[in-house]
């Protein structure tokens, strides 16, 4: 006899809500795993739990991870940062898009689905969480305008690199001008002849207070901005000529915490796990 999954219920709900292909939510996870347990760790994550713990949940409908070797560990800045200690931690990222809308009902099954796989043993401890949090989607910034893939298309599209940039703001009414400032005329003249295509913005929202308790709160919840710098060229390639001086993105008023760039993984395979230190 098969077990009850309620499927009157997923028909139901399917007709309600919105159901919209923007990505109004992220998911952004940098994780870091224990010395000697890099290959265990990225074949459950790329054998289970990318799917079972992301991919397979309700209005989580895209997805993509990224690795630092050691050669892309080492151009990260700046050597202080209030989110990666050493700024050299973590080395796999994971990116995921959310319906916009959906946020709240992505949150109640995931964290559900997490409790079971811890329940069904089905975790792999041996890592740490440097930066994980859910955000909200504030901004995408085009290089060619209309031209090209768009924000929904990131994921999937076959980008070369990535970069994580992370800025602290003094306060909440700094962080708006921030934005602006970012979003109207910096992050516009960066991009123009750049190898980045886009520049999606984000800003982090808190975890629920039924989390798993290896991940941290969130910090900067009301300071912070979270960019994602999508690259058509390996970032080693092309980092002295157009991304080194990212540390002084936003002016005097900000503080960059972090820019790491990564490049893709190749699902089903351990390339890069024996560069990583």
């Amino acid at each position: 006899m098969s077990e009850e999954t309620r499927s009157d219920t997923y028909a139901e709900l399917a007709s309600v809500g919105p159901y919209g292909v923007r990505p109004g939510h992220a998911l952004i996870t940098m994780v870091e795993p224990h010395p000697g347990h890099e290959y265990a760790y990225n074949r459950w994550y790329e054998d289970d739990h990318y799917y079972a713990g992301a991919m397979a949940m309700p209005w989580m409908y895209a997805g993509r991870r990224w690795v630092a070797t050691r050669e892309l560990q080492e151009l990260r800045v700046p050597e202080k940062s209030a989110v990666a200690r050493p700024v050299t931690a973590g080395c796999y990222l994971s990116t995921y898009w959310i319906t916009e809308g959906r946020y709240d009902d992505h949150m109640k099954w995931t964290v559900g689905i997490n409790k079971r796989l811890n329940r069904d043993a089905r975790v792999h401890q041996e890592r740490t969480h440097v930066l994980t949090a859910f955000q909200d989607h504030e901004a995408t910034v085009y290089r060619d305008g209309a031209a090209g893939p768009r924000d929904f298309h990131a994921l999937d599209h076959p980008y070369a690199g990535l970069i994580l940039q992370v800025v602290d703001a003094a306060g909440p009414e700094e962080r708006a001008t921030l934005l602006d400032h970012l979003v109207n005329r910096e992050l516009p003249d960066r991009l123009a002849g750049s190898p980045a295509a886009m520049v999606t913005v984000f800003r982090p929202t808190p975890l629920p207070g039924d989390r798993m308790t290896y991940v941290k709160q969130v910090e900067g919840v009301d300071t912070r901005l979270t960019l994602l710098w999508f690259l058509e060229r390996d970032p080693a390639a092309c980092w002295p000529t157009h991304f080194a001086d990212l540390d002084s993105l936003g002016g005097p008023t900000a503080r960059v915490e972090l820019v790491a760039p990564f490049i893709p993984t190749v699902p089903g395979t351990d390339l890069y796990v024996d560069r990583l230190r």
